[in-house]
């Protein structure tokens, strides 16, 4: 490259989104959140490898869904040779670890997850390329109660983070031999109504046809609307699984509608489905969807094991909680340490460890290409960093063995800034900022402040 030729821009691939510090808060708050409401289930994190054998979504997902046959980054690996994918969900995953790593031989497992999946799908709002999701895979129960426990927890989890306007929607899909005959009529019932199905639901008349339930193509709604309902179909043992679901939702409270077009997408699913939907995100309406899918675990080569889970839409979430109209706390540190000179500079590197040591948050100032940098200019930046506390040490304050410690956000102009012996700094800036806590109930948490002598 000749000296005079800037090098290109290299841009990040379309779909594939940066998380930038600014969004962080609102990412933390919300995995912090998740975390908590899952413990409190007695839920326990598994992290599974972001990239599988192919087989194991083809198997798990079926063949014929859009997100085998369209949708995965699937690459040959140049090294072996095994056909690898970028995995487009995470429950295979999770019910593979499970089966090879025999989770479940001491009993039943409640399970969860989170981080980002692929899917090669036209980017919209909500809807990206790499994207990210929170689970839960309860492994090991047949019993409606554990469906009802994920949703109820589903509900506790929007309560928490302030989201009102997601409501619930349920069915049954019941079992395999009910399915079998919903096909059969399902089948025949489109086949009499072929002028009206588009080239989507004709592809999918005889692989898939409960998807074409799921079609939002206006013209086709209406014949949809008649379709012979799976519920319908369901025998004794599915009706009373689906009652049971029912029956302790409503008796705790948690309001639902019987949607009987609702399916998904997968192959593996049995029994109870269900969504959780808002109107506030346009037609990506879909923030959680789950349900129960007995069949899997033998589908993957392991004995039938039962087994329920959901999973949730992280960027659709983070949406709905801006849309709250919340306000969400930048990322503050407690204190940021200005200095002057090379004595202050090595004082302000010890000042800062002895303040990380007692809990605190702490940006010490650097150099930059235009060198230190004038008191002035430090203070700016001080005042940037939104620190409660410059600490400030000059030539003068080295001399003395002193700190300036200047509050940041005082209003009573006596309280602003006061001088203390260096070795008194860190008690006097911890006494300030818990004391501070107990007055306006501080939204920094500092329960964790303790001291090294």
């Amino acid at each position: 490259m000749s000296e005079n030729k800037k090098a290109e821009k290299i841009v990040g691939v379309k779909g594939m989104n940066d998380i930038l510090p600014a969004d962080a808060p609102l990412w933390e708050l919300f995995e912090n959140t998740v975390q908590s409401v899952l413990k409190s289930y007695g839920f326990q994190q598994i992290r599974t490898p972001i990239v599988e054998p192919t087989a194991l979504f083809a198997r798990g997902l079926g063949a014929v869904t859009d997100i085998v046959e369209k949708e995965m980054y699937s690459f040959t690996d140049s090294m072996n040779g095994d056909n690898l994918t970028l995995r487009p969900e995470s429950t295979a995953g999770v019910v593979r670890a499970a089966l090879e790593h025999n989770l479940t031989y001491d009993g039943p497992k409640r399970l969860w997850y989170a981080g980002p999946m692929f899917r090669h799908e036209r980017p919209q709002r909500g809807r990206y390329r790499q994207f990210h999701q929170v689970g839960a895979e309860a492994i090991g129960f047949s019993g409606p109660d554990i469906d009802a426990e994920l949703i109820m927890l589903c509900q506790r989890l929007w309560d928490d983070l302030g989201l009102s306007d997601i409501r619930l929607e349920l069915n049954s899909i019941g079992d395999a031999e009910e399915r079998h005959r919903h096909r059969a009529d399902l089948i025949a019932y489109f086949e009499q109504h072929a002028d009206l199905l588009d080239e989507d639901a004709r592809r999918r008349l005889h692989s898939n046809p409960l998807r074409i339930l799921d079609t939002k193509n206006p013209a086709m709604q209406a014949m949809v609307n008649e379709a012979p309902k799976l519920i319908d179909y369901l025998g004794e043992e599915s009706r009373a699984h689906f009652e049971g679901v029912q029956k302790i939702l409503r008796h705790n409270s948690i309001p639902f509608t019987i949607n009987p077009r609702l399916v998904r997408g997968m192959d593996y699913y049995n029994r109870t489905v269900f969504e959780w939907v808002t109107d506030q995100l346009g037609s990506q309406g879909t923030v959680c969807g789950g349900g129960r899918y007995d069949p899997l675990v033998e589908m993957f080569g392991g004995k039938a094991t039962p087994a329920c889970g959901f999973a949730m839409g992280v960027e659709r979430l983070l949406e709905l909680m801006k849309a709250s109209g919340e306000q969400f706390a930048r990322n503050h540190c407690d204190v940021y340490l200005v200095h002057q000179g090379e004595g202050a500079q090595m004082q302000a590197f010890v000042l800062s460890e002895r303040l990380r040591d007692a809990g605190l948050d702490v940006v010490l100032h650097c150099a930059t290409t235009a060198g230190t940098g004038s008191f002035k200019s430090q203070m700016k930046r001080a005042d940037a960093s939104g620190a409660a506390f410059a600490l400030i040490i000059g030539e003068d304050e080295v001399a003395a063995g002193n700190v300036t410690v200047k509050a940041m956000r005082a209003e009573e102009e006596q309280n602003k800034q006061v001088t203390v012996a260096f070795d008194k700094a860190v008690e006097h800036v911890v006494d300030q900022i818990v004391g501070a806590g107990d007055e306006h109930d501080h939204d920094h948490n500092h329960e964790h402040i303790h001291y090294h002598h």
